[in-house]
């Protein structure tokens, strides 16, 4: 990244001396603000410019002057306490001055002020209000204003309280029931590369809010956008330059409610997390390849440690030379903290044609009266530091902007997980297994106990089922480095008129370099099944462990390490040329022009070390006497794999644009264009001496040892992307919108690698379809948004999507009878959907309500996908038709509420806010063994959080959070028609999160 760095950080000098020796002679605009009730001169008033984005302040004698380029512009004049003022055509002349005398009425509470100019937008609700009802797209927002009241922690919490917006696995974006293929998701404008194991998806939750402007939200596609912005294109606008020399700190402590105070806090020996979330000795042992290693295999517990993070940030502009104006900001953030549960369910179900709904088991079958199964209990603990920054520099005249960020984070995580069934052998072994079909076994057994050695369920059925312990260490490092240049220019050639400068073309551009690493030393997993005292072995024994090989990778031990390591890196450009124009009726509209080149580059690097070969396969112990804290001392040597596969891809993204706003009439605007993207995307894979890959309705593996290449993949695809808009200005208060647009959706590189890949032993296989297409959606949308009265909303949207080969999972059986899910392109799928929004400030009804606020969206989502022929064919074949269902990842319905009541008399800011998602299908129905495994739908649940500000003296404040206030049951169930109720698959709380802490903000 250093050269990237450097060539940039070089051409923003450049251009930055270009774009000051091209300052025009100006005129000034002078002013004086007075009080129009009371008299006298009124101080520390904001004037913004909304043409150039200049903000200048009153001094205490209520005087201001800019400098300006000679032409006609709007001055938006704001102080809190008064109610804000718009002077339209004000003339500055060149050389010349101009004034301008503005009288404030009391009164009003006041907005934050807003910027038109896209690069300075600001995180105020009125600004991007205003911003959402100009939008050519339909655009969601919100701001740093009301990140701050919510609580929202990072970018992933933040998309939370937007309307139709949800977040998987609590990081990746889900627009409208679409998810991330769906979703482009971009910083400050520039699509970021992701280090993703298994999607090509921005990890939201890695950009915390003390570097977020605002989240904006484009839920139509437009041809200056991603041509995969299908259910969404997301910005996260970093914080820029402040007008105002200004320093801000924060300081936050805190506890989350299963997490303190804890003696039982679940680590490992040598786990926990490093001051700055740097690994220490978790390098690959070479010098002791073969031998015994001595590190931990299994969990321990210890004290819980504290929650607490802070941040600091600063910035200013300062005037150079005359017309010229330089500018920087920084801000650095460093965030720790901690979760646990002991109360996990991961179980496992299906319907089998003989024994009805069941656990699933695996490695036998009743039949043969020894298997296993998979009804887990689980406790988790996982401790994470999250730390970075952000710098800015820019330089601005009149007419040029250019500007620099580098921004840098790091998330180590380390997680301990501890996994036991029993509750399998209680099952099976006891009476709710109907065991008659044996012939020996006539009526229902009675409830196990596993101190009875003598026992049926301890004799002829000790293999059925056994106690199980599986323990997972895992410790992994995410580091995001970007840096974006970027510029606006607006294009004055020769002597032009004020008309002439006020219809200039404006040319924006950015250009970055980022890169993505998720680094995973050491990811050991352990596992191993108990037998208890038996007169089939030795009754005097207390039990026996014994070795637990998972039967997908029988050639692997029941020990693991795993390094993997997954470096993405990207070069960006795009460039966008605005021609404005004004017809007849005096309205303005503009030609758009854009290039964009995305290359990204992704290496995947895996090398996993094993006890394969051990013979040393058991341990005599009880069930509280795990094997796992004797494994480190016993003789058990650890080999290199020879199955890992390793794979390089490649993308390329380039495209061109045109699209026009043509204004029709005073009321109507029309937006049309269209987008050529052209899409490559290639893998290169590397097995090593015993890995195989799978081609396509093969009947076994290929070893890569007759053909190398044979599993690489070169996909290209060129797409014409239309979209036409339309945009009524009904009313004052009334804008109804309508929009048709084709985008796209594109393969992983994961998807695309036909290898069997594996996240930790004996869970479940995926292999990819080097068969898989991208997918084509057409997208309909009506918009109407209504202002009734200052800082009010009621708004209304409905939209439909028509995807033709939705890129969907499925499971299979292999012949080697191990399960599998790969990625197909289903035949078609639809979504229609309709959102329903409210804002509204109390003190328009009363203005004793003056401060109270309340907000409230809701999005009702209905998705359905057709199923691949052979895929119903195969349903139907073990009795369970099924021929369409939901998409994955698309709830039923989103729900958001918040109240808000600020007391500017007291400095006192108060929020409430509630979010609930609807049902969400996790995994469609597949067939497991013959066996049919119902859908995998993710219940509703409801998150409230409640915010507390103080201010206390002129610069400080102090808060309060809780978040996470119901703590609800986190719940995966089995859903069909054909099992009647719902069936319990996974479950947890996560806790509720409490912070209290105090900031400080000065401005100079």
């Amino acid at each position: 990244m250093l050269r990237p760095l450097h060539i940039l950080s070089t051409a923003s000098i450049a251009l930055a001396v270009a774009s000051a020796a091209s300052a025009q002679q100006e005129g000034t605009l002078r002013g004086f603000v007075s009080d129009k009730d009371f008299g006298g001169p009124v101080a520390g008033v904001a004037v913004t410019v909304i043409e150039t984005g200049a903000k200048v302040a009153s001094d205490e004698n209520g005087n201001f002057s800019v400098s300006l380029p000679a032409g006609r512009y709007t001055i938006v004049i704001v102080k809190e306490g008064f109610v804000r003022q718009v002077r339209t055509d004000v003339l500055v002349a060149e050389g010349q001055l101009a004034t301008l005398e503005v009288e404030l009425v009391g009164e009003y509470e006041d907005m934050d002020e807003f910027v038109v100019r896209e690069i300075e937008l600001g995180g105020g609700e009125a600004a991007l209000l205003t911003l959402r009802l100009e939008s050519p797209q339909l655009l969601d927002s919100v701001g740093a204003e009301i990140l701050s009241r919510s609580g929202a922690s990072d970018a992933a919490a933040a998309l939370l309280l937007v309307p139709g917006a949800s977040v998987q696995d609590g990081k990746y974006a889900v627009i409208r029931g679409l998810p991330d293929r769906y979703v482009s998701a971009q910083l400050d404008g520039v699509r970021l590369p992701t280090a993703d194991a298994e999607r090509r998806a921005v990890q939201l939750d890695q950009f915390p809010t003390a570097v977020i402007e605002s989240v904006q939200v484009s839920k139509t596609f437009t041809p200056d956008q991603q041509g995969d912005a299908s259910g969404g294109a997301i910005n996260i606008d970093l914080k820029d330059i402040p007008e105002e020399t200004s320093i801000q700190l924060k300081l936050q402590a805190g506890f989350n409610s299963q997490v303190y105070s804890r003696e039982d806090f679940l680590s490992y020996r040598g786990g926990g997390i490093s001051q700055w979330g740097n690994k220490h000795d978790r390098d690959i042992p070479f010098d002791i390849i073969g031998e015994s290693w001595p590190g931990a295999v299994g969990t321990e517990t210890r004290h819980a440690p504290s929650d607490y993070k802070w941040s600091a940030s600063g910035g200013g502009k300062w005037e150079a030379d005359d017309g010229v104006k330089v500018g920087g900001f920084a801000s650095v953030f460093y965030d720790r903290d901690n979760s646990f549960y002991d109360n996990g369910v991961e179980d496992s179900w299906f319907v089998n044609p003989v024994y009805g709904t069941v656990p699933e088991y695996s490695q036998g079958a009743p039949g043969i009266l020894a298997f296993q199964s998979s009804l887990l209990d689980v406790t988790q603990a996982s401790q994470s530091v999250q730390w970075g920054g952000l710098t800015a520099f820019g330089v601005e005249t009149e007419n040029h902007t250019i500007g620099v960020a580098i921004l840098y984070t790091r998330l180590a995580v380390d997680t301990a997980t501890l996994a036991t069934n029993t509750r399998g052998k209680e099952y099976f072994a006891g009476p709710s297994f109907d065991w008659t079909f044996t012939g020996f076994i006539t009526e229902p057994l009675p409830d196990y106990d596993p101190t009875n050695p003598s026992s049926i369920a301890n004799t002829d059925l000790l293999e059925v089922s056994p106690y199980q312990r599986l323990e997972t260490l895992n410790y992994t490092e995410t580091i995001t480095t970007s840096a974006i240049l970027k510029g606006e220019h607006r294009l004055l050639l020769g002597e032009d008129s004020e008309d002439d400068a006020e219809l200039a073309p404006i040319l924006d551009w950015r250009l970055s370099a980022s890169e993505a690493v998720f680094d995973q030393p050491d990811k050991t997993q352990f596992s191993s099944y108990w037998l208890p005292p038996s007169d089939y072995i030795d009754p005097s024994l207390p039990g026996i462990w014994l070795a637990l090989r998972p039967a997908e990778n029988i050639n692997l031990g029941w020990a693991q390490h795993i390094w993997q390591r997954i470096t993405e890196d990207s070069m960006q450009l795009a460039a966008n040329l605005k021609l404005p124009f004004e017809v007849e009726t005096e309205r303005r509209g503009y030609l758009k022009f854009g290039l964009f080149h995305d290359q990204v580059r992704r290496s995947y690097d895996q090398e996993t070390f094993t006890n394969g070969g051990d013979t040393n396969n058991s341990y005599i112990g009880a069930f509280d006497d795990p094997w796992s804290a004797r494994f480190p001392d016993e003789d058990h040597p650890i080999v290199a794999s020879t199955f890992d596969v390793d794979y390089d891809g490649n993308q390329r993204v380039s495209a061109l644009y045109g699209m026009i706003d043509m204004p029709l009439g005073e009321e109507f605007n029309l937006i049309g264009g269209v987008r050529f993207e052209s899409t490559t995307l290639l893998t290169e894979v590397y097995g090593e001496e015993g890995a195989t890959w799978f081609p396509p309705g093969a009947l076994a593996p290929i070893t890569f040892d007759s053909d190398p290449t044979a599993a690489n993949v070169d996909f290209a695809q060129n797409d014409a992307l239309p979209s036409l808009g339309l945009q009524w200005q009904a009313t004052e208060d009334l804008v109804l919108r309508a929009a048709w647009s084709r985008t796209v959706a594109r393969q992983t590189f994961r998807e695309l690698t036909p290898i069997l890949q594996q996240e930790y032993l004996g869970g479940p296989l995926f292999i990819g379809n080097p068969e898989l297409e991208m997918s084509g959606l057409t997208n309909y949308d009506l918009r109407a948004d209504y202002t009734p009265f200052e800082g009010w909303l009621f708004s209304g949207s409905w939209f439909y999507k028509a995807i033709e080969r939705p890129i969907e999972y499925a499971q299979f059986n292999a012949p080697q009878n191990f399960i599998y899910t790969t990625p197909l392109n289903y035949p078609k799928g639809t979504m229609v959907g309709l959102e329903l929004e409210a804002r509204v400030k109390m003190e328009a009804i009363d203005e004793r309500l003056k401060g109270l606020a309340f907000g409230t969206n809701a999005t009702f989502i209905r998705s359905t996908v057709y199923l691949p022929e052979d895929e119903v064919e195969d349903l139907a074949a073990i009795g369970f038709p099924e021929s369409t269902r939901p998409m994955t990842g698309a709830p039923d319905f989103l729900f958001n509420i918040n109240a808000t009541y600020d007391i500017e008399e007291t400095g006192t800011q108060i929020g409430l806010f509630y979010t609930l998602q609807g049902d969400t299908l996790e995994a469609g129905a597949g067939i497991a063994r013959e066996n049919f495994v119902p859908s995998i739908v993710a219940r509703p649940y409801g998150t409230l959080n409640f915010t507390f500000q103080q201010s206390i003296l002129e610069h400080w404040k102090v808060f309060f959070q809780a978040k996470n206030i119901l703590n609800p049951e986190i719940q995966t169930v089995y859903r069909s028609e054909y099992i009647g109720g719902d069936i319990l698959n996974t479950s947890y709380t996560a806790g509720v999160d409490f912070a209290i802490g105090v900031a400080f903000e000065m401005q100079f």
